[in-house]
């Protein structure tokens, strides 16, 4: 049994899509989409921008996006693979509910670019910050950070694998929380290279400005089940959809659980569509049994066709 998994932020990097687009029309019309639906040239970003640029959250969601539904199109024209369940990380999901027929993909691509631009604008650059912490169990790191919270915010936000697990918060709660995980033997503690702290709880004005955006558009009968961030169970329930996206923004990704959940379910093969290869790692992690296959460019394609 299949799912297909799609990644978000972190994923990025120049020249994504670029030759899925130059040898497949049906990814270059995706591209075309996407220019037309934000009213820029988010091909020219993908294909060439800069690191810097691409590093904006208000661009590197919509190109992220962009690039995995080009990657899907492209592996729904040259294979017969049908999924049992889709499921993205964070933006990623965005990414799954278009491959399930939730979203239409326009739609999408505005909404993530909205999304984007919001969740920068919720807290102001160098106040909220994220960390990697790696080697410290999900419940001596809750415990840890009540700790170094002091007033401020810090909190689980992504859930990734047995062991890793990412914080977000105030910045200086942050810190507090790294300084604490090396000296309770953390494997790794550091600060990520984000601009704004995502799934924490200081994220609320943008889930309030997104579920506006979301009340205008329309969410469609799903062919195949979603696994949710916020819930790490299947959803095909369309009516449900617009409250776990709102809900998602502050919440943390349960990465791992919806990983376990669908190996409970039967996945056996995990086909990561888009650029990069961060869940394959992920998922190595969380289930050995599984294998892992991903399509972000022709190489891997053929890889995968072979």
């Amino acid at each position: 049994m299949d799912a297909f998994v799609f990644p978000g932020q972190g994923s990025q990097y120049p020249g994504m899509g670029k030759d899925l687009a130059e040898n497949f029309n049906v990814a270059k019309l995706v591209f075309e989409e996407a220019n037309d639906a934000l009213g820029f040239d988010i091909a020219a970003l993908c294909f060439s921008g800069s690191e810097d640029d691409l590093k904006l959250t208000a661009n590197t969601q919509p190109a992220i996006l962009t690039a995995s539904v080009a990657a899907l199109r492209v592996l729904q024209e040259e294979t017969d693979l049908n999924p049992a369940f889709t499921a993205g990380h964070s933006l990623g999901e965005y990414s799954a509910l278009v491959a399930s027929g939730a979203l239409d993909f326009s739609a999408a691509v505005k909404t993530v670019r909205q999304r984007g631009t919001y969740m920068q604008e919720a807290v102001p650059v160098g106040v909220g910050a994220m960390a990697a912490i790696m080697g410290i169990e999900a419940a001596a790191l809750l415990q840890l950070c009540q700790d170094a919270a002091a007033g401020e915010v810090v909190a689980p936000a992504n859930y990734n694998s047995p062991g890793q697990i990412v914080l977000a918060g105030h910045t200086t709660a942050v810190e507090r929380a790294i300084v604490l995980a090396k000296e309770q033997g953390a494997k790794r503690a550091l600060l990520l290279p984000v601009s704004a702290p995502f799934h924490s709880s200081l994220m609320a004005p943008a889930a309030q400005r997104l579920q506006t955006d979301l009340d205008l558009i329309n969410v469609a009968a799903l062919r195949c089940p979603v696994v949710s961030n916020v819930e790490a169970t299947p959803c095909q329930d369309e009516t449900r959809i617009k409250a776990l996206l709102v809900e998602q923004v502050c919440a943390p990704v349960r990465w791992e659980e919806s990983i376990l959940k669908m190996k409970e379910l039967g996945v056996t093969r995990y086909v990561e569509i888009g650029p990069g290869r961060v869940l394959s790692g992920l998922i190595k992690r969380i289930d050995r049994s599984a294998k892992q296959q991903n399509v972000g460019d022709v190489a891997s394609l053929k890889k995968l066709q072979g």
